[in-house]
This record gives structure tokens, sequence and C-alpha cells, in this order.
């Protein structure tokens, strides 16, 4: 999974997903980091947008609303009926999504720098 890393709403994401990964499934990159951005070289996406949560699962790329939906049905439990917003057109969703990206440093402000894991997360860490 790729994120935004000086965004504090991709970074409480992060969390968010970490905390709850029972299966230990997920791992994180950011889109700014070294490894990030050979990831979107490798699927020909651009590299100096950081607007869009991604998703790699099984060697597919996932990004925005999609994403954000797939992530929740992986984690399961609870998490999973909220896929099912998938029906909504992708403009709706994406639309929400590109509300919230657009304004997220606003409304939730943003680090100067990537943060570092914690020693008890970092091998989540691509890099």
């Amino acid at each position: 999974m790729l994120f935004d890393g000086i965004c504090n709403l991709c970074n409480a994401s992060v969390r968010f997903i970490i905390k709850r990964d029972r299966k230990n499934l997920f791992y994180f990159a950011s889109l700014q980091g070294v490894a990030g951005q050979e990831l979107l070289r490798n699927f020909d996406m651009e590299t100096d947008q950081f607007n869009s949560f991604v998703l790699i699962e099984k060697n597919k790329i996932f990004t925005r609303s999609e994403a954000v939906l797939r992530v929740l049905k992986i984690l399961g439990r609870g998490w999973k009926f909220l896929y099912a917003f998938i029906i909504l057109p992708k403009f709706i969703r994406d639309g929400i999504y590109n509300l919230v990206s657009k304004n997220r440093y606003k409304w939730f402000g943003k680090k100067q720098e990537c943060p570092l894991p914690s020693p008890e997360w970092k091998a989540k860490f691509l890099d």
C-alpha cells in the first residue's frame, strides 16, 4: 500500500490499518520514498503526484476510492460491509475521495517529512 507520507490523515489511516490487520497482509511505503517511487514507476504511474491512496494486490493496482474500499474488505470483520459502497458509480466515489484529498492538509495538517515507523511496526514498511 502506498500513501502520502507527510499527510496526517494518511499516516493515521496506515496506523488504523496496521492495528486491524490481524492476518498481517498489508505492507506500506510512502509515495515519496524510494520503494514507493519504484513501485509507481513499475506500474507506469506518475511519480510526482501524491494525492492518491494506492493498493497493489496480486500485481494489480487500485487507486482512490476503490483502493480504500478494497482495504476495508480485506480487513474483514465489520469493515468489509463498507465495501458495499463499491456499487456507487466511480465518479461519485472518487468525487468524494478527491474532495477529501484536495483538503486533507487543510483539514488534518501535514508533517515536514515522513515520520519513521515505531520499532514494532518497522517490518511493515518497505523503506
